[in-house]
């Protein structure tokens, strides 16, 4: 499966990206080509494009790069907008440089400003051709959503988007296409958006997303994946997964999960993961091995599977703990004006099959695993609302 032609290179940073996240910002000079390359930025999602653009422009200048910050934003004060994308000599110099960064924000600003109703500006044409020309498109958050043919656009609420709340145009839209076969999905740990991500694709009949996390990114080239940065990555794959019609709610049995970290690398041609060189010189994880022995020895049961860092825990969990499954709830909890939907909930079951291997690495900063092919279903349940009462003393045994 190629996810984007072999002249040009992907890089899709899942948000958050520190200043000082050199690996992430080297890799961007690097891969356009070193010292003094000419990259583009666009602040275009961005509320504060100006303040936005000038400190991305200082990242990227701090490792080698020649960037300019390219004024076309809607929220920029003072600019002419449709002036700005169709100056002549501004698509000049865009289509000159090696590389393009799109900011953060909201990406309906970027698709909106770039390809309205669908059709590309000039000024994309000259993004296209750095692209086409071997150069790279990188972008982080809002940035890195735009790079699918499809993306999310305002998918904000994931038990919504699990409860079927799909509006086309407003949850999903058209990206700018530069990465085929494969939806993209930002701040993935963090904010738990395998709660969207599962729905989208089964609803959009895409086989594969990859969920970056915060402080991460995925370089892609072809069909080559690379995860660098201080998190990782979850590739998602429904290929062999399987949905009941029957069942009155989202359900899907049979998903694979794999996640990244930095230096892994897979190939989405051959679905074969390598990974990172310290990993390989670690410890390998094979909880179907005999005399496999679990690090990880208590039971968890994940009371918020869509919580910060919950799925990575989860998976974690799976791959090095004494018990073949993990259980995990989505559910709201309590009461919402107008949800028609307050008592669905969704059970998350990570279970082990054949294929589940991993890789332990133990670091100054702790310990860093690698985890390929958990299986995952998630089943509708209804659960109590609200979850939980306040415990009642037995007054009449008091005194």
């Amino acid at each position: 499966m190629q996810t984007s032609p072999a002249t040009g290179t992907v890089i899709v940073i899942g948000g958050a990206l520190k200043v000082g996240s050199d690996a992430v910002w080297q890799r961007i000079v690097d891969e356009a080509g070193g010292a003094g390359v000419p990259i583009a930025v666009f602040p275009t999602a961005a509320t504060e494009p100006e303040r936005i653009g000038a400190q991305i422009v200082a990242s990227l200048n701090r490792c080698g790069a020649a960037a300019e910050l390219i004024p076309v934003a809607p929220q920029w004060d003072g600019i002419d907008l449709a002036a700005q994308l169709n100056d002549a000599a501004l698509i000049a110099r865009v289509a000159a440089s090696r590389a393009v960064f799109f900011s953060g924000g909201a990406q309906e600003f970027i698709v909106d400003t770039l390809q309205p109703g669908g059709r590309p500006t000039a000024m994309l044409e000259a993004i296209r051709s750095v692209f086409e020309a071997g150069g790279v498109i990188a972008g982080t958050s809002a940035g890195a959503a735009v790079m699918s043919r499809m993306m999310f656009r305002d998918a904000m609420d994931n038990l919504a988007i699990l409860n079927g709340r799909w509006r086309a145009g407003q949850e999903y839209d058209h990206g700018l296409g530069f990465i085929d076969g494969l939806l993209i999905d930002q701040h993935f740990l963090k904010r738990g958006r395998i709660g969207r991500m599962l729905p989208a694709l089964h609803r959009l009949g895409c086989r594969l997303g990859l969920g970056v996390d915060e402080n991460a990114a995925a370089v892609i080239h072809g069909s080559r994946l690379e995860v660098i940065g201080g998190s990782g990555a979850v590739l998602v794959d429904l290929g062999d997964a399987t949905h009941d019609p029957a069942l009155p709610a989202f359900n899907l049995r049979g998903a694979r999960l794999s996640y990244l970290d930095h230096g892994d690398c897979h190939d989405l041609a051959t679905g074969q993961t390598t990974p990172a060189d310290r990993k390989q010189q670690g410890q390998r994880l094979d909880p179907a091995a005999p005399g496999f022995v679990p690090s990880l020895r208590a039971e968890r049961y994940f009371l918020d599977i869509l919580g910060d860092g919950c799925l990575i825990g989860a998976l974690v969990q799976l791959l090095d703990g004494p018990f073949p499954e993990v259980r995990g709830l989505a559910c709201r909890g309590h009461s919402r004006a107008g949800d028609e939907h307050a008592d669905i909930g969704f059970e998350f079951r990570l279970h082990r099959g054949p294929g589940l291997v991993g890789w332990r690495d133990a670091t100054p900063a702790g310990v860093d695993y690698t985890v390929l092919g958990a299986l995952l279903d998630v089943v509708p349940v209804r659960v109590a609302n609200p979850l939980y009462l306040p415990l009642a003393g037995d007054r009449e045994a008091v005194g």
